[in-house]
């Protein structure tokens, strides 16, 4: 036994020391900001969420920051990391302008003792739409105040309201779900229902009511209790242009602008949806307006006001965080702000995109003055610095100081001619060179006189130009499937909402009681969610939905194009373009309407199935959900990835005289017979390719990028690295200096500027005064040297001495 127990102990002993060696490496980390809200994050979960005190269930507003700024997006760019939050604004303006403009679209139509409202199924399908087409938004909704919500579900029920209506769609975890018998997670599953739908004695239920813990995104703009004056919702102003020729100029109200200092968009606090998806969400809310009360018959006393709000969230887990201090990239608030471990006395702080909500998504960079060790090719990454033990991280991840910072230069100087020649032969296509349109067809493209030419064609002048010279090379806009992928993902929510419609309402269908199928999709409708695709997203300039022949209901064609002829405006134009009829012109003569035609119709196996578990209200009081009568169900429809994105255009004769970028997503309904699915139409969204960010550094042969390697780094001591927010320009890059490299110069920055190289290179081709020739890095270490030199020539003349004495 004796020898039993002495092993014990030492074993103990052992595993004692191993435990405190273990925690003890990571002393040096103290607890912060980040540390309290991952408490938070993992206190708080499905079991445990309703006895939970109601401050528990919110983070701190400043947990989610550099949210985007309305005022800004077309000013400054929006970080990388910050895109999928712009989308989710959008998405919820352009649903509220949507479900203004139709909820108000009855004074457009005759006087009838019926509602021209969408039915419930209507509403159902346009948030699962929302989500399906949105891998980044996990949450849709509207919520309607009390007794705000008309409906044509119901017989007999013009002129009356739901007393709740609130239907929500939100994206289920379908691993273990039985109609995946794979038990693979596919994003495609939605949970939908009416949370309207309950008994009036249940208030917890009631979103509206206190007791409902998380409606923060409800008392952001509700309830809204106006009296006495018209003017206090903004109106927008839509010419519309009908396939007979009638016109129609139509006003209506809708959320505040975006030059209000308020603004039409607020986030939520980070919350724990409690009792619904269970997760921790973040959402954008709108407003929805409305003129109410309804057919009283006195126009004076029936007000616009904000009947119901556009909600759309997302997973709190997924959005980035900012760790590096304050500072004008990063002014705050942010609540994770100098969390971050890079060393203060020789580097700094720069985020990373795509982490989440992880430690460990920014770079450590060094400071103006200091270089990385010479066998330290990049950076040091945030993550590796955070996992670093005590001794790793004393010792290591620091930069070294350069020894001789050099001034940078204030006289400058004409190149000599070798120097000047030798630049030249660098990039041939300065020495001889086209212009024109024939710029962009030359063997070594001239970056310069191709952009020339390009800025050149405007309205005025592009009359003088071939046909042929207004269409572009696909790889001229390189770069628009990423920097336009969210206005490319209106077109497929909107596509992905009319196959839904078409697959899963039929309007013949009978249901027990009072309730009715919803109508067939309208003009109206048709009109007021195209144009919300260019209200919601100041990036697209038109947005078009373009029905197939005889496929829209009596109607033989029906495209209504909605578009805008200036940012920042209230004022906008629908064309329906039926109207114009010449069998050259015709809509569906298009190449991206006859592509997709071709594409798509036969084979439809490549398309997404998204199942939905739809709960719909037992009554119009409401009472209690129930399923609805085909649960679950499902549609088929295309994903961004089934689309066509056409060449670069300018359209002397169209309706937006732009070089335009157009992306077009297919929408699919039953044949006749319900027997297969049929190609109905797409929808066409169209950008301004002088808003992309043109790249100019190297890449793989393959890559399909006109402008690719035009860059003017030295590249034997610099490599080209893309700047974001440059536009259709050139000079969006930085020379960043290769490993063994040093930044010689005493600057606010490591790196050359890609708008000044451009600049001093346009001098080397004018043959005036530059500096182009200093633009290199400098051998790491070698201001070190001098000190060096002097031994090195006392070694030599030592043994040349004692050579020539011993000899």
């Amino acid at each position: 036994m004796f020898p039993s127990s002495i092993l014990g102990r030492s074993y103990l002993l052992f595993m004692l020391v191993l435990a405190v060696g273990v925690f003890a490496q990571h002393e040096w980390q103290a607890r912060d900001a980040f540390d309290e809200i991952k408490r938070q994050f993992d206190k708080v979960n499905a079991d445990n969420c309703p006895i939970q005190h109601h401050s528990d269930l919110f983070m701190p507003l400043d947990a989610v920051s550099h949210k985007p700024d309305i005022k800004e997006v077309n000013v400054n760019p929006v970080f990388p990391n910050r895109t999928a939050l712009l989308h989710l604004q959008n998405m919820a303006l352009s649903r509220s302008f949507f479900w203004s403009y139709i909820l108000q679209s009855r004074f457009i139509r005759p006087a009838i003792n019926d509602t021209y409202d969408p039915g419930m199924m209507y509403y159902f399908l346009s948030t699962v739409a929302d989500v399906s087409a949105n891998p980044h938004i996990n949450a849709s909704a509207v919520y309607f105040s009390p007794n705000s919500s008309y409906s044509s579900s119901y017989r007999g029920f013009f002129n009356k309201t739901f007393p709740r209506f609130g239907p929500r769609t939100f994206r289920l975890d379908d691993f273990n779900d039985p109609i995946h018998l794979q038990k693979i997670s596919t994003w495609n599953t939605f949970d939908v229902q009416d949370l309207g739908a309950h008994h009036p004695d249940s208030i917890s239920k009631d979103y509206t009511h206190d007791l409902y813990k998380i409606n923060e995104w409800y008392r952001a703009w509700l309830p809204d209790n106006v009296e006495g004056r018209h003017d206090t919702k903004i109106t927008y102003q839509v010419e519309i242009r009908y396939a007979n020729n009638t016109n129609e100029t139509y006003t209506f109200h809708g959320p505040p602008g975006s030059e209000e200092n308020q603004g039409p968009i607020k986030f939520t606090r980070p919350y724990f949806d409690c009792g619904r998806s269970n997760k921790w969400l973040v959402a954008a809310v709108v407003p929805i307006a409305d003129i109410y009360p309804r057919h009283t018959q006195f126009r004076h006393i029936e007000y616009p006001k904000y009947t119901a709000v556009s909600v759309l969230e997302m997973d709190f887990e997924r959005i980035d965080i900012n760790q590096c201090p304050l500072g004008e990239g990063n002014k705050g608030p942010n609540h994770f702000a100098d969390t971050a471990r890079c060393k203060k006395e020789t580097t700094e702080c720069e985020p990373l995109q795509g982490w989440g909500f992880r430690r460990g998504g920014y770079q450590c960079r060094c400071k103006p003055g200091f270089r990385l060790p010479n066998v330290v090719r990049r950076p040091y990454l945030g993550e590796i610095v955070e996992r670093a033990s005590a001794e790793q991280y004393y010792n290591e991840y620091d930069c070294l100081s350069i020894g001789w910072i050099q001034k940078l230069p204030i006289q400058w100087e004409k190149a000599p001619y070798h120097i000047r020649q030798k630049y030249m032969d660098r990039h041939p296509e300065y020495q001889n060179y086209t212009t024109g349109s024939r710029a962009l067809h030359a063997e070594h493209l001239n970056i310069d006189q191709a952009l020339k030419f390009i800025h050149g064609v405007n309205f005025r002048t592009c009359k003088n130009f071939h046909p042929q010279d207004l269409i572009l090379r696909g790889d001229v806009s390189f770069g628009a499937q990423e920097q336009f992928e969210n206005e490319a993902k209106m077109a497929v929510r909107l596509a992905n909402f009319i196959s839904a419609f078409l697959q899963v309402s039929d309007p013949n269908e009978v249901y027990s009681g009072k309730r009715v199928a919803d109508k067939p999709l309208t003009e109206d409708q048709m009109i007021g969610e195209t144009l919300a695709i260019v209200l919601g997203d100041s990036k697209v300039w038109s947005a078009s939905t373009l029905w197939e022949r005889n496929k829209f209901t009596n109607r033989t064609y029906f495209a209504p194009y909605a578009y805008k002829t200036e940012l920042n405006t209230r004022k906008f134009k629908v064309e329906d373009l039926a109207r114009i009829n010449k069998t050259h012109e015709i809509y569906t003569e298009k190449k991206y309407f006859k592509f997709l035609k071709q594409r798509w119709n036969t084979n439809f196996d490549d398309l997404e199935t998204f199942y939905m578990k739809i709960k719909i209200r037992h009554n119009e009081t409401g009472e209690y959900q129930q399923k609805y009568e085909h649960y679950p169900n499902f549609y088929r429809a295309a994903n961004i990835k089934h689309g066509y994105w056409t060449q670069p255009q300018f359209d002397c004769d169209g309706y937006v005289k732009k070089w335009l970028v157009t992306y077009a997503a297919p929408f699919f309904g039953w044949d006749s017979l319900k027997v297969k699915l049929e190609f109905k139409g797409v929808v066409a969204v169209s950008m301004d390719m002088l808003q992309l960010d043109i790249n100019q550094c190297p890449d793989m042969y393959y890559t399909p990028n006109a402008f690719k390697d035009t860059h003017k780094c030295d590249e034997q001591s610099s490599y080209c690295v893309p700047i974001m927010g440059r536009g259709y320009e050139t000079g969006g890059y930085k020379c960043e200096c290769l490993q063994g490299y040093e930044y010689p110069f005493e600057d606010l920055i490591t790196y050359y500027d890609g708008q000044l190289v451009e600049a001093e290179y346009q001098n080397i081709v004018a043959d005036k005064e530059t500096r182009y020739d200093m633009f290199k890095c400098r051998l790491a270490g070698a201001s070190g040297l001098q000190s060096a030199l002097g031994l090195v020539v006392g070694l030599i003349g030592l043994t040349l001495t004692l050579l020539y004495r011993f000899s």
